[in-house]
């Protein structure tokens, strides 16, 4: 077996491979690259899920980052069991191969009761008292304290939120070096978000995203020549790429206008009932997931979606097939925006109803996806010492609500989900992959099939299944 290292640089596309990446781009040069044609949705959980497995979401079942449960009559979001991804994982199907083959996953998602053998994914305390504590959660249980006694705690504040930044990255770096050292694994996926939180920002403006640029591209060239003097070979993968947007689409509002919400009051704040809506929309950056709880208003529905400005493609049951989509997790109906819009989870129709937790980083809560985490509230006058504030009652162990998140979605300058038109926006493959097609693309269930043949490299098994 070759001994292998994945980075997942999350949002590196051809277009951002430039002056500012020359450890990146050095790499690519002496290596082939693919441009991966992502699927729909083309977001987190359902693009790692689909490299992961070779299948696409009808047989894996990861639709989203989230999706209505029909028998709950709740939103899901952002779940961590592995049980969820239904399919024979990459590391699974070598093992069949060599079942001495061992695996790291490092903050890649549904990373927890996985049968990796070695995993790290963030994993907050909740106790009774309504703290949050920051954590991790690894496998085995044992490695989380001495993982953090010798790195330190993870920064979480710096993985997602306002305060996002290559802290988190850089952590997570230094982990997979940590693990390779201890554990030698087989096969090390290592997952890299820092370019997510300034391209949802900013979008792909040069100017504003070069710093984030370069200080991927030291990590990466860092962890590039530590994995390669230990005769690893590296891979650099990526799930979407992102493109600039304009436009919020509230679809949820457009919905209430209609009669087919139900609104809680609850404590002098809206709460969206979803069990009692007639229509649930859960919607995930470019991509919404629309589900009737009353089917009888089906017409009725897609008229207003086909004449909603935002709204590209409306997919029912054939389209979802198509699509790969036609898995019981999807919405009757999926919807896609267009090239420069992205879906809200907004329903409030006036910001003083919002639920507390619209001003929160709390993404298990929201009924959809808010890049609008990313952003402080400019309307905030002294926001560090509203923070510090909170902080103290924090560490006071006073309950506290960090409410400093903004209401404003035309904040956000940079989304996926939809598949670019420009392949220059697409996310990319790049190692020594010998039947990669040079300047071409590949479909990004067909990436399972390139990883496979690399890490099966010198075992006599270089085809799937064998």
């Amino acid at each position: 077996m070759q001994r292998t290292a994945i980075l997942n640089v999350v949002g590196l596309t051809p277009r951002l491979i430039c002056e500012a990446t020359p450890n990146i781009r050095a790499f690519m040069e002496r290596n082939r690259i693919a441009r991966v044609q992502p699927g729909l949705p083309a977001v987190t959980c359902t693009m790692q899920s689909t490299y992961l497995t070779g299948r696409l979401p009808r047989d894996h079942g990861i639709v989203g980052n989230g999706w209505y449960d029909r028998e709950y009559s709740e939103h899901r979001f952002w779940k961590q069991s592995n049980n969820l991804v239904s399919g024979e994982k990459l590391w699974e199907a070598l093992r069949r191969v060599d079942p001495e083959f061992t695996c790291a996953k490092l903050f890649w998602w549904y990373n927890m009761y996985s049968s990796a053998d070695f995993s790290i994914t963030p994993r907050p305390l909740y106790p009774a008292d309504g703290r949050k504590v920051f954590d991790v959660h690894t496998q085995p249980m044992g490695m989380r304290e001495r993982i953090k006694k010798d790195l330190g705690s993870f920064p979480f504040p710096h993985f997602w939120g306002p305060a996002s930044s290559i802290k988190s990255t850089a952590w997570i770096a230094q982990s997979a070096k940590w693990v390779e050292e201890r554990c030698w694994p087989s096969l090390n996926l290592v997952y890299l978000p820092h370019l997510d939180y300034d391209l949802q920002r900013y979008g792909p403006d040069m100017e504003k995203v070069t710093t984030a640029l370069k200080e991927i591209d030291d990590v990466v060239g860092d962890l590039i020549t530590f994995f390669e003097n230990r005769s690893i070979k590296v891979i650099l993968l990526s799930e979407y790429g992102i493109t600039e947007v304009d436009r919020p689409v509230h679809l949820n509002r457009v919905f209430r206008e209609k009669g087919w919400l139900s609104i809680k009051n609850e404590l002098g704040r809206e709460t969206l009932d979803l069990g009692g809506s007639k229509v649930v929309m859960i919607p995930d950056h470019q991509v919404a997931h629309i589900y009737l709880n009353d089917p009888s208003i089906a017409p009725e529905v897609i008229e207003v979606l086909q004449n909603t400005p935002g709204v590209q493609q409306i997919l029912g049951k054939q389209e979802k097939f198509f699509a790969g989509l036609d898995h019981y997790r999807s919405g009757d109906l999926v919807v896609v925006s267009d090239f420069r819009s992205w879906f809200t989870y907004y329903y409030w129709e006036n910001d003083k109803l919002a639920p507390d937790f619209a001003r929160c980083v709390d993404i298990h809560r929201k009924p959809g996806y808010d890049p609008v985490e990313l952003f402080l509230d400019p309307k905030i006058k002294r926001p560090k010492l509203k923070l510090g504030l909170k902080l103290a009652a924090k560490t006071m162990r006073l309950r506290t609500l960090f409410d400093v998140i903004p209401l404003d979605a035309t904040l956000v300058k940079g989304s996926h989900g939809r598949v670019p038109d420009d392949t220059q926006d697409w996310p990319v493959l790049i190692g020594d992959l010998p039947k990669l097609p040079r300047s071409m693309s590949v479909s990004a269930h067909e990436v399972f099939g390139h990883l496979y043949e690399h890490c099966a490299r010198g075992s006599g098994y270089g085809r799937v299944g064998v």
